[in-house]
């Protein structure tokens, strides 16, 4: 099942973008009480890098994801693992069985889904003391490098909004009426990546590249321009990892 968001053009850049923080990702477990061996759904999987959080964590993992590239990456990226299978599938209709996971996750997916149906869908397939969780990455915009970088941005496109990627979920989550208590977790972490990773990075956000439109290009060379100014090969990247968990209601 495909949806409305292709990232077929995005998926090698995909690769090289910033881990979740191990912080954010152990408070969660802890908090969850998951253990070694229990199952569950990674939705949207895209290249794995959630997916391979919680592999390490000994779980065994259906990985979904409905873009063939992405998929095709996540599956090369976790191939010693032989807990995990990567199928196509999509948050809305993920044509699981109905209680079947101890957890389900969105790494940086959640807000490209229809999130009410996704939470729906969520809730039938995990098990009655099943958790959700949904995470994404920001960057620090009160970094130097950061600021610049918003700052060109929103001098090209006034009404530039990040869209619900960086929205607190806990409304969106209770709204579905399915879901106890929503706790949120942040963790820190770094991310180094050379200047022609970043350039890509850059040229690869598909937020930026719907709200921009035809001024794409144009904010790329500028953003492109000022990191050549920077004269360094590398850059040492802040982010936060936002999470967000609840426990599914009993019945």
């Amino acid at each position: 099942m495909k949806t409305q968001w292709d990232y077929t053009d995005l998926a090698d850049a995909y690769i090289k973008r910033p881990d979740y923080s191990g912080e954010a990702i152990n408070e969660l477990f802890n908090l969850m009480g998951i253990t070694q061996g229990q199952f569950a759904c990674d939705i949207g999987a895209g290249v794995g890098h959630l997916t391979r959080h919680l592999l390490k964590k000994g779980l065994n993992v259906v990985a979904l994801e409905p873009n063939d590239a992405m998929r095709r990456h996540g599956i090369e990226r976790t191939a010693q693992f032989e807990e995990v299978t990567w199928l196509e599938a999509a948050a809305e209709n993920t044509n699981q069985d109905s209680d079947a996971f101890r957890l389900v996750t969105f790494g940086s997916s959640f807000n490209v889904t229809d999130q009410q149906v996704a939470l729906k869908e969520t809730s039938r397939i995990l098990k009655p003391d099943g958790w959700f969780a949904c995470m994404w990455n920001h960057r620090n915009l009160d970094d130097a490098i950061q600021a610049q970088i918003e700052h060109i941005i929103k001098n090209r496109i006034n009404d530039y909004d990040y869209g619900s990627r960086r929205v607190e979920q806990t409304s969106i989550i209770d709204e579905s009426d399915l879901f106890k208590q929503v706790h949120k977790i942040e963790g820190q972490v770094k991310h180094t990546q050379s200047l022609l990773d970043c350039k890509k990075a850059w040229r690869s956000h598909a937020t930026l590249q719907r709200q921009a439109g035809d001024h794409f290009e144009n904010v790329i060379q500028e953003i492109d321009c000022y990191l050549d100014s920077l004269q360094v090969e590398s850059i040492t990247i802040p982010y936060t990892t936002r999470a967000w968990i609840a426990q599914k209601k009993s019945c």
